[in-house]
């Protein structure tokens, strides 16, 4: 099957059809009844009168207009007309062994479009994005409008459609949703992420199943990052599973101790010692084993727990930090992550300060890692002041992922930071990009200049390490130092490491002793 692109004359065409053979076209009965009479007399009435209620039931148009409101203009179907429709094409397909798919496709950050340019301009982009979809496709292919940033297109059963086919198609409506838009001078620019599935690959046996399974797909495609194309496939329908049995598991595994941190540890390019190690959130499951923190932390943050998991983090760091002290080892500090809605606790300082007493910690023991994104959008409200506060009562402030937000100097200095912590995008493979080794250097010059503290993350291989320290970055943390690792192996490491250090050469005036 071919799908050819249409122009603006399918508009025209699908207007003109809506209009003469749906609801519109009642209007015109009285005139058309009047006009065969006056030509054509009696007889000519009575065959009009007849003939004519005959056409809408045979063409369908009639009973298909008032329970499938289609916009006569965009073309589009509402999302109870379209769910309708969606069945009516599962059963007519399967009935006569066609194939169709349906696909739902969505604007990507719609919400931050519309803060930037206004509610106005988003309403322009959603509609323009409908005309799009409708002018990509054949005139019988249907289109419906299933929420602000989301649509959803059913093809019209065909004999011949298969997986390579529905990409193509894919491809292409994503290329007309990315066409950038132009609104009162203003470029702006769109990304869209679609997910499909062909009808004989649908897990149900009805449309809104159908619907599901294609829904399923754009969730998948959008969580592979922007602009991304996802078929539906039986794997995703059991990790849905997956995930639905896992957020109703998770608030017994933050309560029963199968969520605790691991510890990756954090060295000095000047020295190699122990500067500090951070906590990292695992799960492992009694049934599943380890559970990545990619599939995990976005089910505790949907079901509210954020908070609960700060808690659960912060305990076991600091009985880790205690455990260390008691064993005889130097550990500085320990970097525990507080997302924006934890530091929009109101009571956070005083849940903090009475750990630290619980454990008998100096706060300076406490680095509190803030997203810099948290950083860039925080207003002057209650995640401002409980962040000054935090570093007033003497904890560290970490800025984590520096580089990959829009955090001002201003903000740096606003919030008191301690250290800006590099992120791995940068890292990745600086021993060998000239690019990657100027953009380091630069955050480097700014947070000398500032009297800031620098972490890189994601150091993986000796080359990188070598450079960051050549570079003058003052910590290194990754999978070339140690990959994160329950508390009870962190001692034997810690034991490892300083005897290596033991055996490395120190220069003392010139001379190495």
């Amino acid at each position: 099957m071919a799908f050819q692109q249409r122009s603006g004359l399918t508009h025209m065409r699908r207007s003109l059809a809506a209009a003469l053979t749906g609801p519109p076209a009642l209007a015109f009965l009285p005139a058309l009844t009047l006009a065969a009479f006056w030509f054509g007399g009696e007889t000519a009435l009575i065959f009009a009168a007849a003939l004519l209620p005959v056409f809408y039931l045979m063409s369908n148009r009639f009973g298909r207009g008032l329970t499938l409101p289609r916009d006569a203009v965009s073309g589009l179907f509402q999302r109870g007309a379209f769910e309708e429709l969606t069945e009516q094409i599962y059963q007519r397909a399967k009935l006569k062994g066609r194939h169709s798919a349906a696909f739902f496709t969505a604007i990507e950050d719609l919400e931050d479009l519309a803060d930037r340019h206004g509610q106005a301009a988003a309403d322009i982009i959603v509609q323009r994005t409908g005309e799009r979809l409708v002018t990509a496709l054949r005139g019988d292919d249907n289109v419906g409008q299933m929420g602000d940033a989301r649509f959803a297109i059913c093809v019209a059963p065909v004999r011949q459609l298969d997986l390579e086919l529905c990409i193509q198609l894919a491809g292409r409506l994503q290329a007309a949703m990315e066409e950038p838009v132009s609104i009162d001078g203003v470029t702006i620019y769109l990304t869209a992420s679609v997910g499909f599935c062909l009808n004989t690959r649908a897990p149900g046996d009805d449309g809104a199943a159908w619907l599901r399974a294609a829904a399923t797909a754009l969730r998948a495609a959008q969580r592979r990052g922007p602009s991304s194309i996802r078929a539906f496939s039986d794997q995703m329908r059991r990790d849905t599973e997956n995930r639905a049995e896992l957020r109703e598991e998770v608030v017994q595994a933050l309560d029963n101790g199968q969520i605790q941190p691991w510890f990756q540890p954090q060295i000095s390019t000047d020295t190699g010692q122990i500067t500090g190690f951070e906590a990292l959130a695992r799960w492992n499951h009694p049934v599943r084993g380890m559970i990545s923190p990619a599939e995990f932390l976005p089910i505790i943050e949907n079901v509210g727990l954020l908070e609960r998991l700060a808690e659960v983090m912060m305990y076991h760091a600091f009985a880790a930090l205690k455990a260390w002290d008691g064993s005889g080892v130097e550990v500085p500090q320990i970097g525990v992550n507080f997302a924006g809605c934890e530091l929009n606790n109101p009571r956070l300082i005083d849940k903090i300060t009475w750990e630290l007493d619980r454990f008998d910690l100096t706060p300076d023991r406490l680095a509190v890692e803030v997203l810099e994104t948290v950083v860039a959008s925080a207003p002057d409200d209650v995640i401002t002041r409980n962040i000054n506060a935090l570093g007033k009562l003497g904890c560290r402030i970490d800025l984590d992922d520096f580089g990959t937000g829009h955090a001002s100097i201003a903000s740096i200095r606003r919030f008191s930071v301690s250290r800006i912590k590099i992120d791995r995008s940068f890292v990745m493979k600086a021993d060998r990009d000239p690019d990657q080794q100027r953009m380091i250097s630069a955050i480097l010059t700014m947070a000398e200049r500032l009297g800031i503290e620098t972490l890189a993350e994601g150091v993986e291989t000796v080359g990188e390490h070598v450079l960051l320290a050549q570079l003058g970055c003052d910590h290194v943390q990754g999978f070339g130092i140690a990959r994160p690792m329950p508390f009870e192996q962190t001692l034997d490491w810690i034991s490892r490491h300083n005897a290596k250090l033991q055996n490395v050469p120190r220069i003392l005036d010139g001379r190495a002793t």
